[in-house]
C-alpha cells in the first residue's frame, strides 16, 4: 500500500475521471459516508453536461482537460470510463505524482502500453491500483499462478442483446433457444475484438498466465440479463475457481469504493 501522509485534519484528495453511471455510483458512496477519509477535488468527463452534474453532486469543479484536473493536485485519480481514457490519461496522472485507480483494465492488454505505464510509475514513485471490477479473487488466482505453470481458462455467459453492435453478434442469436459459443480464443484477441466487453478477462489473465495464454470463451445465452464470469486457474494439485454473476455493471463501481477503503484501512483484505 502506498502511504499518503496527511495531517489529522487533512483528507486524501480524490479526482474522478468519467462522469457516467459508474462515476455517479462512486460519488454517491462518498456522499453517503463510505469514504470519509477522502475529499473529491475534481471530475473529468467527455460530456460537459454530465460532468457539471456530477461536479455539483460532489461539490467540486468539473474540468475539461486532464492537465486542468491534475492542477487540483489529487492524490488519486479514479478512472471510471473506458480503455481509451486509461490510455489518454494514465501516463500524465503518474508523472504528475498522483496514483491511478484503473477500472478499465482492458487497456493493459496492450503490452507496450502496460510496460510503459509500469516504467512511468516506477520512475515517479507512483502506483497503479487495479480495481477488481465485475470479478474478484485476484489474490487466490495470483497465488496459484505463483505455485507453478498455471493453466487459466475463463468462460463468460452473456445475453445476446448485450452482444449487439459487436463483431461476434449474429441476428439469429436473438431467436436461438439454446446456448451458442460466439468467441473462442485468448484474452488478448478478445479485447482487440471487443474492447468494451471483456475487461474482466484481461484482469484475470494479468493475475495468472498472461493475456496470450489465458483461454477465453464467450457464450450467448437466450434471455439472459447481465454477465456470468467463471475463471479457473489450475496447476498440479491445486485448482481455484472464481464464478461471479452480475445483472448490471454496478459491481464494477463498487469495487472501486472497496479498493479506496482498503487503501486507508489498517487491516487490508
Amino acid at each position: 500500500m502506498v502511504k499518503i501522509m496527511k495531517s489529522e485534519s487533512a483528507k486524501i484528495r480524490l479526482a474522478i475521471a468519467g462522469c457516467g453511471k459508474l462515476g455517479n455510483i462512486l460519488t454517491d458512496a462518498w456522499r453517503h459516508g463510505l469514504l470519509p477519509e477522502y475529499e473529491i477535488v475534481g471530475v473529468l468527463g467527455r460530456n460537459r453536461e454530465h460532468a457539471l452534474a456530477l461536479a455539483a453532486k460532489a461539490g467540486c469543479p468539473a474540468f475539461e482537460t486532464i492537465e486542468d484536473l491534475l492542477d487540483a493536485k489529487p492524490d488519486y485519480v479514479a478512472e471510471m470510463a473506458s480503455v481509451q481514457l486509461v490510455k489518454d490519461i494514465g501516463e500524465k496522472v503518474l508523472k504528475a505524482g498522483a496514483h491511478l485507480v484503473v477500472l478499465s483494465i482492458g487497456a493493459f492488454a496492450d503490452e507496450e502500453f502496460y510496460g510503459r505505464i509500469k516504467a512511468v510509475a516506477r520512475e515517479n514513485g507512483t502506483r497503479v491500483h487495479i480495481a477488481s471490477g465485475a470479478i474478484g479473487g485476484f489474490d487466490v488466482l495470483r497465488t496459484v499462478s505463483l505455485m507453478g505453470q498455471v493453466k487459466t481458462e475463463m468462460v463468460t455467459h452473456k445475453g445476446p442483446k448485450s452482444l449487439q453492435n459487436t463483431p461476434v453478434f449474429r441476428d439469429e442469436l436473438l431467436e436461438d433457444n439454446e446456448e451458442s459459443e460466439v468467441f473462442a480464443g485468448n484474452t488478448k484477441e478478445a479485447i482487440q475484438l471487443l474492447p468494451t466487453k471483456v475487461n474482466v478477462s484481461v484482469a484475470a489473465s494479468l493475475a495468472t498466465a498472461g493475456t496470450e495464454k489465458t483461454e477465453f470463451h464467450i457464450i450467448s445465452v437466450p434471455g439472459m440479463e447481465g454477465d456470468d464470469h467463471r475463471i479457473t486457474a489450475e496447476i498440479d494439485g491445486v485448482k481455484a475457481v472464481v464464478d461471479i454473476y452480475s445483472r448490471t455493471s454496478d459491481i464494477a463501481a463498487w469495487s472501486v469504493v472497496a479498493l479506496l477503503q482498503n487503501l486507508v484501512s489498517p487491516i487490508m483484505f
